[in-house]
């Protein structure tokens, strides 16, 4: 039995909700930037479509955010689900682990450390009762493949059994909208990612985002953190709270998403989305839309809502 250790430093990060139980930070004028402009409507409508086909596919799994380019969708589900069941359910791992060829083995500790701190060590990993479900956004699964072989490293080496864990395990590709021509090349289809072919068919699974919304979230956006790279891990200034140029700018985004999570408006559409994925009848699915439709009021205040504040803003139409 292996005893839990503290958990690695990692970037610092503002609470934006009550999620987990906790309070939101204040903070004062460092989000109150007169001149930005919310993200457009279409930012909004397509990420709340794809965090519903998210919620559905997961199938009750836990949430695990790989990476900084998902955070937006990370804030909308604190947002939403504060204050429910889901509390604890959602978590971060704020690594870039793109490629590992020149990683230390002090780096490769490290990383074990960030992996075990949200529930992947393999002795918790065999052990847990929901599966865990890795999100980011994918273009060719780099960062999963780097993810994945030190993780089966890991658990080949502690010899956990993998038939208990495979069955644990999930991840979720936010990849760009194209084609759905059966010639369209997709990111499995990489001799590189033949992991995927080891797990369970549905358990690594792909949500198509409009490509102009993936390229703004996945290249574009400010973000409160900066990248987290191996060559970082160990240095004390990157997890002191940070003071880049678009900390203002990314945090006014941030806050803005958390609070249109909390719009009833849009958490109803949540559930109208997830309702249209296959397999939605199921007890787990059904226990999401639950814990959405019957979230508590905020008891620490939401701040002011979206802009538009109505349910038109969220309407996503047939696709």
């Amino acid at each position: 039995m292996t005893t839990a250790a503290a958990p690695p430093p990692q970037p610092y990060r503002w609470s934006l909700s009550a999620f987990g139980g906790g309070r939101p930070d204040r903070l004062g004028a460092l989000a109150a930037r007169q001149d930005q402009s919310p993200p457009s409507d279409l930012v909004l409508r397509e990420l709340t479509a794809v965090t519903a086909k998210v919620l559905a596919r997961a199938d009750g799994a836990d949430l695990c955010f790989l990476g900084r380019s998902l955070d937006s969708m990370y804030d909308l589900l604190t947002g939403a689900l504060e204050h429910s069941p889901w509390d604890g359910r959602l978590l971060r791992l704020p690594v870039s682990c793109m490629a590992d060829t020149d990683w230390s083995p002090a780096a490769t500790r490290r990383f074990r450390e960030h992996l075990a701190s949200v529930g992947l060590e393999p002795y918790a990993l065999a052990r847990r009762k929901r599966p865990i479900a890795l999100v980011d956004v994918v273009a060719e699964g780099r960062s999963y493949g780097t993810l994945h072989r030190h993780l089966a490293d890991w658990i080949e080496e502690t010899r956990e059994p993998w038939a208990v864990i495979r069955r644990k395990l999930r991840y979720i590709a936010v990849t760009c909208r194209h084609s759905t021509s059966p010639n369209t090349w997709r990111w499995q289809q990489d001799p590189d990612n033949d992991w995927v072919r080891t797990l369970p068919a549905a358990h690594v699974t792909d949500v198509s985002l409009d490509g102009r919304v993936w390229s703004y979230l996945a290249d574009n956006q400010a973000k409160v953190n900066e990248s987290f790279p191996h060559w970082n891990w160990f240095d004390e200034e990157s997890v002191l709270t940070p003071r880049h140029r678009q900390v203002a700018p990314a945090l006014a985004e941030a806050r803005y998403f958390t609070e249109a999570g909390r719009d009833s408006h849009l958490r109803e559409e949540l559930i109208r989305l997830m309702a249209r994925e296959p397999g939605f009848a199921g007890r787990e699915q059904r226990r999401i839309a639950l814990a959405l439709r019957t979230r508590a009021t905020s008891r620490t205040g939401s701040g002011t809502r979206p802009r538009t504040g109505t349910r038109a803003r969220y309407k996503t139409g047939n696709r």
